[in-house]
């Protein structure tokens, strides 16, 4: 297919996909449109913030083997910049899903005392601060590494890496921020010490599958022809490794409050394992985890282009399915999946891979002006 045909195609995708998500405000009500906005806006944030996890880590630990990759999640760490708008516009949903910022939360016993943290002018000002933060990272180490491919000055390179802990801690505050108030606040009377962990998992994890996914399309293309399998095993070796982190993480945090089986806590999970929402906990266990794990124990399938390709797509798909479960069971219905929930997904869809066939067009595949490229090239397992 031809650039210029599937651009056509994309955009038409997009423009239906508007259509839809307009008409599920309107038809479907502002509930199921604000927590579609949300999970959407949750997922691309996730997968933006876990590109640029790995980028930093790479200057943080001063890593070899992924130089020659790491101009692919810089590129997708470009997202942030459209999703500050999608995350302000999120702010509407506050009134329709987020009980705890109306104003008869003051009254309740479980959150007077949190009356101001969960306020709407408080939450505003941490959600914009937190999406501002985010640009500094990119602005530092994304913008600066495109300098440097003109510049050739290798000064970046130590500037980068003395910056990176700034960056981790960054990441870290907006994790935490967007697990704590987009995802916890929706029922402000429950909490989970372990929530912050668990949306890093599925972070790392999305930004690590849509890099798989961006190799893989760039190779084939003939735009990575320096890209050996020792690379592409080392992509799909993190990738094994943060499938088992993210169920370790699961699982602790629903075995913790079962075991403890306090009232305040329990009531969050039966509202999501209940009736029809129990068969979808299950199939995040089995896509989020197991198809994926048992897909990659082999060796080779690690490196296995093919295989890596649908797994990365089965994983980006448990993300995002991890995210549903985690927000549409506090409007109070089964599961839903019609017309609303397509159109959302054709206009996110459609208009981030816009976004990236245009990213994918800035800059050099490689960082080419890094001192360490060779070596990144030349590395063997």
């Amino acid at each position: 297919m031809s650039a210029e045909r599937s651009t056509k195609i994309l955009w038409s995708a997009t423009a239906l996909g508007g259509a839809g998500v307009a008409a599920t405000f309107f038809v479907s009500g502002a509930p199921r449109f604000w927590a579609n906005w949300v999970v959407w806006f949750l997922f691309l944030f996730t997968l933006a913030l876990g590109a640029l996890f790995l980028v930093a880590l790479e200057h943080l630990v001063s890593a070899r083997w992924s130089v020659p990759l790491r101009r692919i999640p810089e590129r997708m760490a470009s997202l942030l910049l459209p999703l500050c708008a999608v995350g302000a516009c999120a702010l509407g949903a506050l009134p329709a899903l987020y009980r705890g910022t109306r104003p008869a939360a003051a009254h309740d016993p479980l959150l007077a005392g949190k009356a101001f943290w969960l306020s709407v002018p408080f939450f505003s000002a941490r959600v914009l601060f937190c999406l501002a933060l985010g640009l500094v990272p990119l602005v530092v180490l994304v913008r600066g590494s495109l300098r440097q491919d003109v510049d050739r000055d290798p000064r970046f390179t130590v500037r980068a890496r003395r910056f990176a802990p700034v960056c981790m801690a960054i990441f870290a505050l907006l994790v935490t921020q967007a697990a704590f108030d987009w995802i916890s606040g929706l029922d402000p009377g429950w909490y989970s010490d372990v929530i912050g962990v668990y949306l890093f998992a599925g972070s790392f994890l999305s930004g690590l599958a849509a890099t798989v996914l961006a190799v893989i399309y760039l190779k084939g293309r003939g735009r990575l022809p320096a890209i050996r399998f020792d690379h592409t095993y080392n992509l799909g070796a993190f990738l094994f490794g943060f499938i088992v982190f993210w169920a370790y993480i699961a699982f602790a945090q629903y075995m913790l409050m079962w075991y403890a089986n306090l009232p305040e806590e329990v009531v969050w999970y039966q509202a999501h394992i209940d009736g029809a929402w129990l068969p979808v906990a299950l199939l995040l266990g089995l896509v989020h985890f197991f198809v994926p794990f048992f897909a990659l124990v082999p060796r080779d399938a690690k490196g296995d282009l093919k295989r890596l390709r649908w797994v990365a797509l089965v994983v980006l798909a448990a993300h995002w399915l991890d995210l549903y479960w985690l927000v549409f069971p506090e409007l109070g219905r089964p599961p839903l999946f019609s017309w609303p929930e397509l159109s959302f997904a054709l206009f996110f869809v459609g208009a981030t891979l816009l976004w990236m066939r245009n990213a994918m067009e800035k800059g050099e595949d490689m960082p080419v002006g890094d001192p360490f490229l060779k070596e990144g090239l030349e590395f063997r397992l």
